[in-house]
């Protein structure tokens, strides 16, 4: 059985629910996810799975 899981959506995942239960962090989380989100863009995902 082969499990595959996007990188990409988890992370949105998790920031979802950090913003949903600690609404001041909403300005780290933008910009970690955002940072990421180059990061794979630069290097592609083929690095990061």
């Amino acid at each position: 059985m082969n499990l595959h899981i996007s990188l990409t959506p988890l992370i949105s995942l998790v920031a979802g629910i950090l913003i949903l239960t600690i609404p001041r962090l909403l300005n780290y989380i933008v910009a970690i996810y955002l940072i990421v989100i180059g990061l794979i863009g630069l290097f592609g995902t083929g690095a990061l799975r």
